[in-house]
């Protein structure tokens, strides 16, 4: 084992390794250094935590057009989430009049003209699926856009991080206020955006449980102290839970809980576009003076920090790709922001391909990010996605609006009459998916001299089909009672429920006639 005395060495795997910073973007895989953060001092021993404490990220603002981007998708899906509960849909006088309702209740979704029921479950889960493969292709396409501009947790902490700056300043009196001492103005101040904190989270709360009842008539008895406990409940859940996750742990959970960084990984190869520093342009750093004293010895990058300091999750992109980063693109506004100023080209940091990077490197000219978005992988995600998309409005285009359940007697299966007759029983679950009541006749079909009453109809009434009204938006259960001649064996007939209205339709089943075995 090789001996050393100099602190700024350590001896690692029986290799000297440096302990002075050395850039990743000029440093080889296999150099003998074990630091790649030139933004930090040497370390002169090795580590004895297993874990670093959290260092407050104050990022600074910052305007652009990745910046603009990403307000524009913060108020559209805010306006989205705390809006939609409010908006009218007139369905008639027998169904709900909110757009977008969650009827657990009643099992029902309600989404502007479509209803969904609960044997219909397959058009959420479709829908689960197409979210799923959205993932997929913009996760393929351009990194983890998805966490950069709409996760809920990106969003919200977004909305956060403009209120410190709404109450403390911008990056450096935010900063400032941090490691001052507590007084009663910083008691203050912090009492009241925390309130502010609070405020939002409450209000994320209340629009949630207003997807699930009809918000004007909750919001009523919300505050007199009416609604249901698992009203308050869940707000106060939602609260605590926005507060803590958007207020306080924000980009933790974008770097330690979330599990997509870790799936995404495996979504994005060399094809990808991804928020690129491009060290061969911007390495050895070094100021506007010390550029303009030894010509050509000093990259682009002029070690001013800004993408560091206007990143939302504090990491530097210049250290290459990480698990912190949500490809939101700041860094680009603040970068091209910076070489305008010095009169540099932009794209310093910039979205690129890992094989364009290699391309322009070598002296090459790179492709129009828009090209590296038409390749194989993405065409088929898309192609998945839509045909999924597809075929649930066909399948929504198609579907009827009335059901019929058949569910026979299986204790006992069957009953002999004093007459010979044979008689089962069923129940009938006759479906209406419109929001008028319909008049329906369920008609037999097969069994040979059978015929069939119900608990509200007498037998002497018997007959091959018998006539119901069933409500609005409702499931009529019907217990029905069939019967059939002396001497008939077990075999399979139909029940078909037919409409008698301007819009026929009918839907059918097939059961088991149950009977004595034949000797």
């Amino acid at each position: 084992m090789p001996q050393n005395d100099d602190p700024r060495q350590v001896i690692e795997d029986g290799v000297v390794k440096t302990n002075d910073p050395v850039s990743s973007a000029v440093a080889s895989p296999e150099a003998a250094t074990r630091r790649h953060e030139p933004h930090q001092p040497p370390r002169q021993d090795l580590p004895e935590k297993l874990y670093e404490a959290r260092k407050a990220v104050h990022n600074k603002r910052i305007d652009g057009p990745f910046r603009r981007f990403k307000w524009l998708v913060m108020v559209v899906t805010l306006a989205i989430y705390y809006g939609t509960p409010w908006i009218r849909w007139d369905r008639g006088p027998y169904a709900p009049d909110q757009a977008v309702l969650v009827d657990l209740a009643n099992r029902r979704f309600y989404m502007f003209g479509i209803e969904i029921w609960p044997h219909e479950f397959y058009f959420v889960a479709g829908l689960l699926i197409m979210a799923g493969i959205g993932l997929f292709l913009v996760t393929s396409a351009v990194g983890r856009a998805w966490c950069g501009y709409a996760c809920p947790q990106t969003v919200w902490t977004d909305v956060f991080q403009h209120v410190d700056r709404f109450v403390d300043g911008d990056r450096n009196a935010r900063m400032r206020l941090d490691a001052a001492p507590w007084t009663w103005s910083k008691v203050m101040r912090r009492a009241f955006k925390w309130s502010i904190y609070l405020f939002i989270g409450f209000w994320t709360g209340g629009a949630w449980i207003m997807y699930f009842a009809d918000a004007p008539t909750l919001v009523h008895d919300f505050w007199r102290g009416e609604a249901a406990p698992v009203a308050y409940i869940t707000v106060a859940v939602l609260t605590l839970t926005t507060v803590t996750l958007g207020g306080f742990m924000r980009e933790q959970v974008c770097i330690y809980m979330c599990p997509w960084p870790r799936i995404q990984t495996a979504m994005m190869d060399e094809k990808s576009l991804l928020v690129t520093y491009k060290d061969w342009r911007g390495e050895p750093r070094g100021s506007v003076k010390k550029a303009a004293k030894n010509p050509g010895q000093f990259g682009d990058c002029i070690d001013c920090t800004q993408c560091v300091q206007v990143c939302p999750t504090g990491i530097d992109i210049r250290e290459g790709p990480q698990i912190g980063c949500i490809t939101c693109a700041l860094c680009i506004d603040a970068c091209d922001r910076v070489m305008k100023d010095i009169g540099r080209p932009r794209g310093l940091i910039d979205y690129a391909t890992l094989e364009d990077c290699e391309r322009e490197a070598a002296g090459g000219t790179p492709r129009p990010p828009w090209k590296a978005l038409l390749r194989p992988r993405t065409l088929v995600y898309l192609g998945i996605w839509s045909a999924i998309g597809f075929a649930l409005l066909f399948a929504l285009g198609t579907r009827s609006h009335l059901d019929l359940t058949i569910s026979p007697d299986r204790n006992p299966p069957f009953m002999l009459m004093s007459d010979g007759s044979i008689r089962n029983s069923y129940t009938l679950k006759l479906r209406n998916m419109t929001t008028s009541p319909r008049e329906m006749t369920v008609t037999m079909e097969g069994l040979e001299g059978g015929r069939f009453w119900t608990d509200r109809i007498s037998q002497d009434a018997a007959a091959r089909s018998q006539a119901f009204t069933v409500p609005a938006d409702e499931t009529r259960t019907v217990r029905a009672y069939v019967v059939a001649p002396a001497g008939s064996g077990q075999q399979d007939f139909t029940f078909t429920l037919a409409t008698d209205d301007q819009q026929p339709e009918t839907a059918s089943g097939t059961t088991r006639f149950s009977a004595p075995e034949s000797e």
